[in-house]
This record gives structure tokens, C-alpha cells and sequence, in this order.
């Protein structure tokens, strides 16, 4: 905290608690800690990533960032609270592609993606990789396709559960080639490489983090990635887009902070300012490729939300097309 941060706080504790509320108002944003709210536990890619992201962040603002995990019903729960929060800028949510899906696919859920939120701006983005195990006899995804075309329902593919994004990719995989295939919904992400070496299902579209690993150890094969350009990590393998030309195929999972709705905008443009001046650091750069994320910026608060709104439109098409219910 700097000399004049500090002088202002020791003022405003000086004083009777309304009047203190009324000196930290009339202060810029922000003039104490902000917390993110992520709607993941502890250790897992998402939060890892905030939490690397953090000093930057909180750097760039001027003030700490309290990184809090706040875990039930696939992120509900962390967007609940936050979308009732007020609308200060000093509680923010790890809002993902994870939040438009949910709604897509419960309408009934209590929070509205569009109409709670002001999204400031985006951090990352994840695709999925087709993959099938490193002793499949099929070397492309057409050849999968021919073969789980010919064999009704014969064919299994594993996710982490109902509306995940290997569940998605994989429905859409088979909406595409108008394939009968099973969903074997497993326990978690972690599962979906075990299950593929039993054979108990026959290909998945894992995330990057999960899937890279295990492709270059020489256990799975990857036969696609449903990013819009190929991966670095994995040069020689195609794009889902460059196989099937449709835009349905680009399926990314992505990250960004969000603010419940009536955060005043030169609030938003403050965090937004401060998230493209954090993710210009290389080692950031590099400590999300490791974990299988791309930084990925937008050049504006509004930028985003078209983007945010797109996105809606774009999974509401894939899970209308891949006949997904429920989650």
C-alpha cells in the first residue's frame, strides 16, 4: 500500500464507521483489495491460473487481489453471489464460457449470464483435442467418423460430465457426421484418458491441458483441435475447422472478469486496463501454456461483451444441433 493508500485508511478508521464508509467511496477505484471469485477448487487449471495472474493484476490496479474459491453446482453457485454483490468493483467473478452453458442448458437457474453481469474483459482461452488412444487404427477424423458411421451406437466417447466442453464437441462430432454414438458421462475430466486406454470408450475430446501431455507421452493420438488456429504445442495436428469448414467446430473454453451489472463503466474500463497490462507478461504467457490455456485479450469492455454475447448465440446453436438436455 503506498503512502497516500495508507494516510486515507488510517483516516477513514479514525472516523465513525458511515463516515469511513463515505471516505473510501469518494477515493478512485480502488482504494482497498478487490476479490475474485472462482467458481472452481483449489489447484485445478482455472484457478491456477488466477492465481498466477493475481500479483500482475493486482499490481497493475494498485491494490491486492484476494483470489477466493467458492465451489457448488458447476459455478452456479460463485455467480449467484457475485451477480448479487454490489456493484463496486471490489468483488468480481472468473466468469467462463462454463456460466453461458449452464444457463443454455437450466434456464431456471436464478442467475442470467446477459442480464446480471458487466463483463470487463478476457484472459484466456482453452480448446479441446479429438484424440483416440495411441493404438487406434484410426489416423484421421474422417477415418473415425467412417468407422463409428458403420457401427451404430457401437461407438462410446467419454467426458466429465453432462454439458462439459468434451461433451459438447464430441455431440457436435457426431451431429456433423450424423453419427450414433454413445455419452459415457465419467466421474471428471481426469478419467477420460483411463477410459480410453480400457477401451471402454473409443475417442474424446479432452481439454488441451489434459490432452497435450498425454499425446506427446506417446498415449493418445490427436486427430483434431477445435481452436481456431492450430496449436503450438501440436503443429501437425489439424484444425477441426480445416476438416469440416463450419464455424460450429471452433469450441473453445475461456475465461474473462466479470462484475455484476450496474458497475459503473469507468469501473469496468479500470479492470479491463488492468487485466491487458498483466497478461503482457511473458512468464504469465508461458505459465498458461503450460496448463493448456492461451492468454487471449480483448481490446475493450465492449469488444468483450459482443464477444460474451456471440459466444451465447454460437453454444446455444451447438447444443440445439448436438440435441444436449440437461445438466
Amino acid at each position: 500500500m503506498n503512502r497516500r493508500n495508507f494516510c486515507m485508511a488510517a483516516s477513514a478508521l479514525a472516523l465513525p464507521m458511515g463516515l469511513a464508509r463515505s471516505a473510501w467511496a469518494a477515493s478512485p477505484y480502488p482504494n482497498r483489495p478487490v476479490r475474485v471469485i472462482v467458481p472452481y477448487a483449489a489447484g485445478g487449471g482455472p484457478d491456477v491460473l488466477m492465481r498466477q495472474m493475481a500479483p500482475a493484476l493486482g499490481e497493475a490496479l494498485g491494490q491486492p487481489i484476494v483470489v477466493e474459491n467458492k465451489v457448488g453446482a458447476a459455478g452456479v453457485l460463485a455467480a449467484q453471489f457475485v451477480a448479487s454483490a454490489p456493484a463496486d468493483g471490489y468483488t468480481l467473478l472468473m466468469g467462463s464460457s462454463t456460466h453461458l452453458i449452464l444457463k443454455l442448458l437450466q434456464p431456471s437457474l436464478s442467475f442470467d449470464p446477459l442480464k446480471d453481469f458487466a463483463f470487463a474483459g478476457k484472459m484466456s482461452t482453452s480448446p479441446s483435442i479429438l484424440v483416440v488412444p495411441s493404438d487406434s487404427p484410426y489416423k484421421t477424423a474422417a477415418q473415425l467418423a467412417a468407422a463409428a458411421k458403420a457401427a451404430p451406437g457401437k461407438f462410446n466417447y467419454g467426458s466429465g460430465g453432462v454439458g462439459t466442453g468434451a461433451h459438447l464437441a464430441a455431440s457436435t462430432f457426431g451431429a456433423l457426421n450424423g453419427l450414433q454414438i454413445v455419452h459415457i458421462p465419467l466421474r471428471g475430466s481426469v478419467e477420460i484418458t483411463a477410459s480410453l486406454l480400457r477401451g471402454d470408450t473409443q475417442f474424446a475430446f479432452p481439454t488441451a491441458g489434459t490432452a497435450v501431455p498425454q499425446v506427446k507421452g506417446g498415449k493418445l493420438r490427436a486427430l483434431a483441435v477445435t481452436s481456431s488456429k492450430r496449436l503450438a504445442e501440436l503443429p501437425d495436428v489439424p484444425t477441426w475447422k480445416e476438416l469440416a469448414n463450419d464455424p460450429l467446430t471452433v469450441q473453445e473454453s475461456w475465461s474473462g472478469l466479470w462484475a455484476p451489472a450496474k458497475t459503473s463503466p469507468e469501473i469496468i474500463s479500470r479492470i479491463h486496463a488492468a487485466i491487458n497490462t498483466a497478461l503482457k507478461s511473458p512468464d504469465l504467457q508461458a505459465k498458461a501454456r503450460e496448463g493448456g490455456s492461451e492468454v487471449e485479450t480483448s481490446t475493450s469492455p465492449a469488444a468483450f461483451s459482443t464477444f460474451v454475447h456471440a459466444e451465447n448465440g454460437k453454444w446455444a446453436e451447438i447444443i440445439r444441433k448436438g440435441n444436449v438436455t440437461g445438466a
